[in-house]
């Protein structure tokens, strides 16, 4: 199961994402869960570096299992940086929704 976990900071920002496991909804490969939660947080990221040039703390885990992102003090406060974050969320609990066997998303303040 692919685990999301978001944490918000005092004033309900977001403060980091976290990623961890494998959905284990096919065999490598073709496994569209896992396609898709990692197309819209990679895709979020990119936005994020791209459009408004925020460079959030990265850590990766060598068999792509594991992304956690962090987003400084400025990149909180940031409006266009915390849009594209609930915009992320948004897309993951429709992914949820549909396969809650395979990915669950989990709140932290």
């Amino acid at each position: 199961m692919i685990k999301v976990m978001i944490t918000k900071g005092q004033s309900d920002r977001i403060q980091s994402f976290e990623m961890s496991g494998h959905a284990n909804f096919d065999v490598h490969g073709k496994d569209l869960v896992c396609a898709g939660a990692s197309a819209v947080s990679f895709g979020a990221l990119n936005a994020i570096f791209e459009l408004t040039k925020g460079s959030p703390i990265m850590f990766q885990g060598p068999d792509g299992g594991y992304l956690k992102a962090v987003f400084s003090e400025d990149e909180m406060n940031n409006d266009d940086i915390q849009l594209i974050l609930k915009t992320m969320i948004v897309s993951l609990q429709t992914i949820e929704q549909d396969y809650g066997q395979h990915l669950k998303i989990i709140f932290n303040k």
